[in-house]
C-alpha cells in the first residue's frame, strides 16, 4: 500500500467522523450559556465549567492518547480507532434528545469522558495509520491529506449548522458517527502485527525478554514513553512544539468564542461563518499548500511559517474592534492550520512503521497537556479582562497571550529546521530496552 488511493477507506471514515464532530461546536456555546444563564450574553458560569471541561479532557487525552497509539502498533489500527468513531455518537444522541438544564448536565458529564478518546483520538489514529502504510517519500502528502480531509469535514460541518435548526444539528451529527463506525467496520483494512523492514525502521522500544514483551504489549510504562522522546533531538524538540501548539489551540477554544460573545455579541450563525471561513483556508492549506510545498521548502520550514501565521492570527483577533475583523483575520489558517500535519509528518519520519501509533499518540498526548493548562491560564484571563475588574482597558489581552504560545513555539521549530534534521540515525543504534 503506497498510494494515496489505498487510503480511500481511511479518508471516508475521516470526514464522516470529523462532520460529525464539527457539527456541534457553533451550537454549544448557545446552549450552554442557555441552559446555564438564560437571557444573559455574558455567563462567567459557563466560562468556567466549559474551562473546567476542557483541562480534564486535555488530562484524560494525556493519558488515553499515548496507551491507544500504542496498543494499536500491536492489535492493529482499525481495532482501536473503533473505539474513537463510537465514543463519539453517545453525547450527540443526548442533546438530540433534549437540551434543558438536565440534558444539558447530562452530555456535559458524558462528553467529558468520551471526548478523552474520541476528540484528539480520531486524528491520532488515523494519522498513524496512513503514516504507517505510505512510504516515506509520500508520507507528507497523505498526512497533509488526512488533515486536509478531517478539515473539509469541519467545513462541511460548520456549513450545515449553519442551516439546520439545533435539534437537528444533534441528530444529524449522531447519525454520520454511527455511519462512520459501521463504514469503517466493513471496508476498512486492518493494519496489525509487526512490519519486517530496513533497519532503520526497526522499533526504538527493543523488548529485553520474551517476559517483558508480553507486560509490554498490555500497559505502556511511562518511562519508555520518555526513552522514545530521547531517542532523538527532534522529537524531543517536537514535544516542546506539541505542548505550546496545544496550549495555543486550547486558548483558541473555549476563551476565544466566549471573548466573541461577550465583547461582538457573536452567536450561532457568527461561529458558524467565522468556522467555515476557518476550514475553507484550513483544507486548501493542507489538500494543496502542504504536498506541494513540503517538496520545495521541507516540512521543517512549513511549521514555522504556519506559528508565526497563528501568532499573527491571535493578534488581530485580540485588538478586533468589529463583528468582520475575525472573519478577515480567520484567513490565516490557510497556513496556521499546517503546524499540526507538518509537526505529525516531522514525528512520523523519526520512527519506523511499527511505532507509527506509540510516536502520534505521544505527540497528541502532550499537545493535550498543554490543552490541561490553557484553561488554567486563559479562563481567569479572559474573566478578567472582560469584566470591569480589568487592569487595564485591554478586552483582548488574553488572545495576544495565546498567540504568544505559538511565536515562542518558534524557537523550537528554529532549531529544527536548523539543527541536525537526522538525529535519529546516530541514536537509534543503541535502542531503548523495556526492562521487567
Amino acid at each position: 500500500m503506497d498510494k494515496l488511493s489505498d487510503l480511500k477507506h481511511l479518508f471516508v471514515t475521516v470526514f464522516l467522523a470529523n462532520f460529525a464532530l464539527n457539527l456541534i461546536p457553533p451550537a454549544i456555546t448557545d446552549i450552554t450559556v442557555g441552559a446555564l444563564c438564560p437571557a444573559q450574553d455574558e455567563c462567567s458560569l459557563a466560562i468556567y465549567l466549559s474551562g473546567f471541561q476542557q483541562a480534564i479532557l486535555g488530562l484524560g487525552s494525556m493519558m488515553m492518547l499515548p496507551l491507544l497509539g500504542h496498543l494499536s502498533d500491536v492489535y492493529g489500527r482499525k481495532a482501536l480507532l473503533t473505539v474513537p468513531v463510537s465514543a463519539s455518537i453517545i453525547p450527540s444522541v443526548i442533546l438530540a434528545i433534549g437540551r434543558s438544564t438536565n440534558y444539558f448536565y447530562a452530555y456535559y458529564v458524558v462528553k467529558t469522558f468520551t471526548g478523552m478518546v474520541s476528540d484528539n483520538g480520531i486524528e491520532c489514529l488515523s494519522i498513524a495509520y496512513a503514516a504507517a502504510n505510505i512510504s516515506e517519500e509520500n508520507r507528507v502528502s497523505a498526512i497533509g491529506v488526512v488533515a486536509g480531509i478531517g478539515s473539509a469535514a469541519s467545513l462541511f460541518g460548520t456549513m450545515a449548522a449553519r442551516f439546520l435548526s439545533t435539534a437537528h444539528i444533534f441528530l444529524v451529527s449522531a447519525i454520520s458517527s454511527m455511519v462512520a463506525a459501521i463504514y469503517m467496520r466493513i471496508f476498512l483494512k486492518e493494519t496489525s502485527g509487526r512490519i519486517n523492514t530496513d533497519p532503520l525502521n526497526q522499533p526504538i522500544l527493543v523488548d529485553s525478554c520474551a517476559e517483558s514483551s508480553q507486560s509490554f504489549k498490555k500497559v505502556l510504562p511511562i518511562k519508555d514513553i520518555f526513552c522514545l522522546i530521547r531517542s532523538s533531538v527532534t522529537l524531543s524538540l517536537a514535544t516542546v512544539i506539541a505542548f505550546l501548539n496545544g496550549l495555543g489551540e486550547g486558548g483558541q477554544q473555549t476563551p476565544f468564542l466566549y471573548f466573541l460573545k461577550a465583547r461582538l455579541q457573536y452567536n450561532k450563525d457568527n461561529f458558524a461563518v467565522l468556522m467555515l471561513i476557518g476550514y475553507s483556508g484550513a483544507a486548501i492549506g493542507q489538500l494543496f499548500l502542504m504536498p506541494r510545498l513540503a517538496p520545495i521548502i521541507g516540512e521543517e520550514a512549513i511549521l514555522s511559517l504556519a506559528l508565526i501565521a497563528g501568532f499573527i492570527n491571535m493578534l488581530i483577533d485580540s485588538i478586533a474592534w468589529a463583528v468582520w475583523v475575525p472573519y478577515v483575520a480567520n484567513l490565516l489558517p490557510i497556513i496556521a492550520f499546517l503546524t499540526r500535519p507538518a509537526l505529525q509528518s516531522i514525528v512520523s519520519k523519526q520512527v519506523g512503521p511499527n511505532e507509527q501509533g506509540i510516536a502520534q499518540g505521544c505527540i497528541a498526548g502532550i499537545s493535550s497537556f498543554g490543552n490541561i493548562l490553557s484553561p488554567l491560564i486563559y479562563t481567569p484571563l479572559t474573566d478578567l479582562f472582560l469584566s470591569e475588574r480589568a487592569p487595564f482597558n485591554y478586552p483582548g489581552f488574553n488572545l495576544f497571550c495565546v498567540g504568544l504560545a505559538w511565536l515562542i513555539a518558534l524557537i523550537p521549530s528554529m532549531m529544527i529546521q536548523f539543527g541536525l534534521r537526522n538525529s535519529r540515525l546516530k541514536i537509534r543504534d543503541g535502542g531503548c530496552s523495556v526492562d521487567a
